[in-house]
């Protein structure tokens, strides 16, 4: 009788953070690697675009003026999807309609003054002035009484929804623990409360011993393709050192956390060369006062592209009614990031012009 293989038959992979499964076709990608299809037109920008509602010194739309900022800028969102002063109340109808009201506060950072760069075009001290800022924002938004959980996030891209090219990303804090980290809060102390171990640090020193996973790794953080992955080209920057939050984060490591971003975001744009779109955000423990020592620290990355700029990978028909569907294996992506080099390709172009 054949042997089971994971490369080639078709089975579903457990995700121990979300207790979810996701499908893996790949026997459907014999050949899963076709290159490059087509490329978009070059994405130039101006340093200081005019028309920019987030460039320094350009009014916003809601009608203020952003000041002449030099480094990383953080605002509350003209358009915040939580606000702070509602009133708390609760509707129910039976065990069928139910709503309760929402507190919560939402923030826009500006990563950088300049209009066209993005995180792995940026300086790495650049980034880290970025996860210092984070680390700010989790504190002062946490220390709200009424403010439970705190997400970290950006949006690259025209594709995931970003309407502004400009480097920058979102923290939108309120009331109740959103969905998914209360998927990942449960899973994580019924884990630790049977193992008496972080679940991530557990995870991450398996991934380190096998390897054919890792992306790129530093002294503080491990990036790799989760053995559970559904997009293509998901990842997630996990912390070596079992910490709750970044809060807890030393200097080092936040050094080595912007140094990791850059190196992973640099491979991103390097697979295409093109401005490569994503998702990503960092879950850490909640807000609420309790300690959650069995909360681990990481940053996930949800990339749509899958065979080319054009070629996207989307979440429909089986996806949308059963559970999450790949063909290319985690394995396989991995080996792909991983092989591809951590100089970004227009720095590599430019060499080229100038030797």
């Amino acid at each position: 009788m054949q042997q089971f293989d994971l490369n080639e038959h078709p089975h579903r992979r457990y995700n121990p953070l979300t207790d979810t499964w996701v499908l893996v076709s790949p026997h459907r990608s014999k050949r899963p690697w076709q290159g490059q299809v087509e490329k978009p037109l070059s994405d130039h920008r101006l340093e200081h675009d005019p028309t920019c509602y987030l460039c320094p010194g350009n009014p916003r739309i809601g009608g203020e003026d952003n000041p002449d900022y030099k480094d990383t800028y953080v605002f509350t969102n003209d358009f915040s999807a939580l606000l702070e002063n509602v009133p708390q109340g609760r509707f129910s109808k039976g065990d069928i309609y139910k709503a309760e009201s929402q507190q919560g506060i939402c923030k826009v950072i500006c990563f950088s003054p300049r209009h066209d760069l993005t995180i792995p075009e940026m300086e790495t001290s650049a980034i880290r002035r970025v996860v210092d800022l984070w680390v700010n924002e989790y504190q002062a938004l946490g220390s709200n009484e009424f403010i439970n959980y705190v997400q970290i996030f950006e949006n690259k891209g025209q594709i995931m929804g970003c309407s502004n090219p400009h480097p920058h990303g979102q923290i939108w804090s309120q009331s109740t623990v959103p969905q998914e980290p209360a998927r990942k809060t449960d899973n994580q102390r019924a884990y630790y409360q049977k193992h008496g171990s972080s679940l991530l640090a557990d995870y991450v020193q398996a991934e380190l011993e096998d390897g054919i996973r890792i992306v790129c790794e530093n002294e503080h953080f491990v990036a790799l393709v989760p053995f559970w992955a559904v997009w293509p080209f998901e990842t997630m920057m996990v912390s070596k050192r079992h910490v709750q939050n970044i809060v807890q984060l030393t200097d080092s490591e936040k050094d080595a956390f912007a140094e990791i971003y850059k190196r992973l975001t640099i491979k991103y744009d390097n697979v295409f060369e093109v401005s490569f779109p994503y998702s990503a955000g960092i879950h850490q423990s909640p807000t609420d006062g309790l300690p959650h020592e069995y909360w681990h620290l990481h940053m996930s990355f949800f990339p749509p592209l899958l065979r080319s700029a054009t070629v996207k990978k989307f979440m429909v028909g089986y996806e949308l009614l059963a559970e999450p569907q790949r063909d290319v294996t985690p394995e396989f992506s991995a080996q792909k990031l991983r092989a591809l080099p951590d100089e970004h390709y227009k720095q590599k172009i430019m060499r080229a012009l100038f030797e």
